[in-house]
């Protein structure tokens, strides 16, 4: 009689709700104890829940994307309780005497692999209701260092599979089960044996021929492929050296192999070299956003070019003094001075596009450049701040930005954005608006240009801006009136400081 668990989200931490980002099981799934059966990722970490108990997968009661918290049903897993358990299977070590028409379940496990204590299943090259001989590859298991292929230990039918693609296994985890009734005398094809060949002479009977065709199971090239897939390139008569994986750590899957021989076979050249490098998570994220705000705002961008020549000359003074302000800290304070007067840029639209939300407050989003993408963390009450507060704060929140270290809490709630390229370089550049919001400011490099100054050209420093805002709320007099306001603040950025 078949009975129904529950299997129930277990305690994961200080975390109220996590989202489910991948589902590891499919209903009719036999699962082990402690087999992983859903992934849940939150801010920081993904983890692995693991079944608490063995059974198969009779319903999944999430979905990819569901939040879920502590005591949240994940599925239901179905036991039989007339089924054999573990301790009345026949193991490969030591099997059932049983006639010879009885079919004999065998359990092939995992042998000893040396000093890996769990190594990646990443590819099963059977599939149930298969006919397998003695000593034929059965999986292929991949550590840092080298991939693996494990032969069956016995030759019949394969009953059932226990892992899947992606499984790590260790010594004396089951493999698979098969069904045998005849004893372990099945022939293996060695590498280069000579396979015989049938012709009928002009008698008309037939005689054994050796074929000069061998099977070679020379794996002497470095190419990072599976058995299966060497075998495959041998029968179409392709250099696995030639052809670029796209698989896991370069790994040559069948349709980079199928890929190359069609390419080959319709005389095309060999194909360029060309590396496949995955998204980071954040850019991932950064790229869906930005398309949305692209595709949803209609974008006016207004440029201008501000003489930061008191500014320059103040910070080379404090400078000397010891005191490093980037022109980033300026223009925040004067971004700030300007939305005052221009509260409309520092606004949001709500969601059915109809209100504009002014704010009161003068949070800024800064987009900050790190190695896994675009992060734009807010700093709060810039107007509240003084410059050496703002360097201080932006220096820190920098480094655990680069670091991955930021919360999403600390990424919300900005009023207006500025994107600096400064530091990299380039004259101008179209920033995208940061949905909600309904503006934001692009800092380009600071240049030396020829200045008129009414008697002769002056060399001067000149900041290049770009000002992109939503059309739905700002017309091209309201932009060009905050750039005019922004560059007059800037220009003589001393009066705003005492």
């Amino acid at each position: 009689m078949a009975t129904e668990k529950k299997v129930i989200l277990p305690d994961i931490g200080d975390f109220d709700s996590v989202e489910v980002i991948e589902i590891l099981v499919s209903i009719g799934d036999i699962v082990e104890e402690n087999n992983s059966i859903i992934t849940l990722e939150n801010d920081k970490a993904t983890m692995e829940i693991p079944a608490p108990f063995s059974g198969k997968v009779a319903n999944i009661a999430i979905k990819i994307g569901d939040k879920v918290s502590q005591g949240d049903l994940i599925l239901t897993l179905e036991d039989s309780s007339d089924s054999i358990s573990k301790e009345d299977e026949y193991s490969v070590s030591e099997p059932t005497k049983a006639s010879e028409n009885s079919p004999l379940i065998v359990e092939i496990l995992v042998p000893d692999l040396g000093d890996f204590d769990k190594v990646e299943v990443i590819e099963v090259l059977v599939s149930e209701g298969d006919v397998i001989a003695k000593e034929q590859g059965i999986i292929t298991l991949e550590s840092d260092k080298a991939s693996m292929e494990i032969p069956s230990s016995s030759a019949g039918t394969v009953k059932s599979i226990a892992i899947k693609t992606g499984d790590k296994v260790g010594l004396g985890d089951l493999i698979l089960e098969l069904e045998t009734t005849i004893p372990e005398t099945s022939p293996v094809i060695k590498p280069e044996q000579e396979t015989p060949t049938v012709s009928i002479d002009s008698s008309g009977e037939a005689k054994q021929e050796e074929s000069t065709e061998k099977i070679s199971l020379n794996t002497s090239d470095d190419s990072h492929a599976s058995p299966s897939i060497r075998k495959l390139a041998r029968e179409l008569g392709a250099s696995l050296s030639n052809i670029k994986g796209t698989g896991p750590k370069g790994r040559i899957l069948e349709t980079d192999l199928k890929g190359y021989v069609k390419q080959i076979v319709a005389g095309g050249s060999l194909p360029e070299e060309v590396e496949i490098v995955p998204l980071s998570r954040i850019k991932k994220i950064s790229g869906k956003h930005l398309s949305y705000c692209w595709e949803t705002i209609p974008h006016v961008t207004q440029f201008d070019e501000v003489n930061i020549e008191q500014m320059e000359k103040f910070r080379q003074h404090q400078k000397e003094r010891g005191t490093k302000l980037s022109p980033l800290v300026f223009i925040m304070k004067a971004v700030v001075q300007v939305l005052k007067i221009h509260p409309n840029f520092n606004a949001s639209l709500d969601e059915g596009g109809e209100n504009l939300l002014v704010k009161k407050y003068f949070n800024l989003g800064i987009a900050m450049d790190t190695p896994e993408g675009l992060v734009v963390p807010v700093i709060r009450d810039v107007g509240k701040k003084s410059l050496v507060e703002l360097a201080d704060e932006l220096d820190e929140v920098s480094t655990r930005a680069r670091e991955g270290q930021l919360d999403r809490s600390e990424m919300q709630g900005a009023g207006f954005t500025i994107s600096s390229l400064g530091g990299i370089g380039g004259t101008h550049f179209t920033p995208i608006i940061n949905s909600p919001e309904v503006a934001i400011l692009g800092v380009s490099r600071t240049q030396i240009k020829p200045i008129w100054n009414g008697e002769s050209f002056e060399p001067t420093a000149t900041l290049p801006l770009a000002l992109s805002y939503d059309h739905r709320v700002i017309d091209g007099a309201q932009g060009a009136r905050f750039m005019a306001d922004l560059n007059q603040v800037l220009k003589n950025i001393m009066e705003m400081l005492l």
